[in-house]
């Protein structure tokens, strides 16, 4: 976003982070489900492609259930912006009280190798919540943020999940590579999320029985430092999450990461298809629903740096 819409946006995130954490929880949390079904209603594009998004996830539905649906999924991608504008200010160990997590072991024993871990997450559930758990639990945890126009944008999530003590680098290609094969050899957690493809030059896979593609990072990282690769499925429970990290992905070398970006698709795809009202993509995901698309520009904007 630039211009206008990249000011607009700003400042509708700064009103955000500073104005919800004061409002009562449960009165924010109606005014959050209020929008979200307004958005339902109305039905822009955003929450077409969310719909289209659906029916791939979950093809045997029909077009009441299709409705019903975007509905709840609308409602659990407002959940996320609630939650992610009061975090800053909520005590960490009343967060992590609610999160059911599973699969602890997996991440241990990657970190006992002392090559580091590579954890990849869609973009499910509450995947800041899965980050302060790791921070919490296991040590320093380190990122990246796309860099958003305008920059004041970019800083204010840069900031926003540093308040959460992730370390945050610039998605800058190859100098943020570097950076992240430098921390996985110092034996940290990198965390990305890893379903959407930004660049079009992801790694080809097949995602719901239709071709799209994954960023390349998460197995590349893997296969040039021996770290572990980890799929991790995070959802809403009806008081908190669930998180689920699944057995590591053996990407062995650089040939073998096509195979391991395709089987972490395929961890993924079932997480999402127990899951699909928590997977909050509102944006064109398969090739075939790219061109034409009219999903709105602050909506992609606000779910990529989320």
């Amino acid at each position: 976003m630039t211009g206008l819409a990249g000011r607009l946006a700003d400042a509708g995130f700064a009103t955000g982070w500073r104005l919800v954490p004061k409002l009562p929880r449960t009165l924010a949390g109606v005014a959050f489900w209020g929008v979200a079904d307004l958005a339902a209603r109305r039905g822009g594009g955003s929450v077409r492609q969310l719909r289209a998004n659906l029916r791939r996830v979950v093809p045997q539905a029909g077009e009441t259930e299709l409705d019903d649906l975007t509905r709840r999924a609308m409602h659990s991608y407002a959940r996320y912006w609630h939650e992610a504008f009061r975090l800053p200010s909520t005590d960490p160990t009343a967060v992590l009280a609610d999160v059911d997590i599973s699969g602890t072991e997996y991440l241990e024993a990657a970190l006992a190798e002392g090559n580091g871990a590579v954890v990849a997450l869609p973009h499910t559930g509450n995947w800041d919540v899965a980050g302060l758990w790791a921070v919490r639990n296991v040590g320093e945890l380190t990122t990246v943020a796309e860099r958003l126009e305008p920059e004041s944008l970019y800083r204010r999530f840069v900031e926003y999940r540093e308040s959460l003590g992730f370390e945050v680098i610039p998605a800058d290609g190859s100098v943020s590579f570097r950076l992240l094969l430098q921390r996985l050899r110092e034996n940290r957690v990198v965390c990305l999320v890893g379903d959407r493809d930004l660049t079009d030059t992801g790694t080809p896979v097949t995602f719901f029985g239709e071709q799209a593609r994954f960023p390349a990072g998460p197995a590349r990282l893997a296969a040039s430092t021996g770290a572990a690769l980890l799929p991790v499925g995070s959802w809403y429970t009806d008081d908190g999450w669930g998180l689920r990290i699944h057995p590591r992905i053996r990407v062995a070398n650089r040939a073998e990461a096509p195979a391991a970006t395709q089987a972490l698709a395929d961890v993924f795809a079932g997480d999402i298809a127990a899951h699909p009202t928590d997977w909050h993509m509102l944006q064109p995901f398969w090739p075939a629903d790219r061109d034409g698309s009219d999903g709105t520009a602050g909506g992609e904007a606000a779910a990529d740096a989320g």
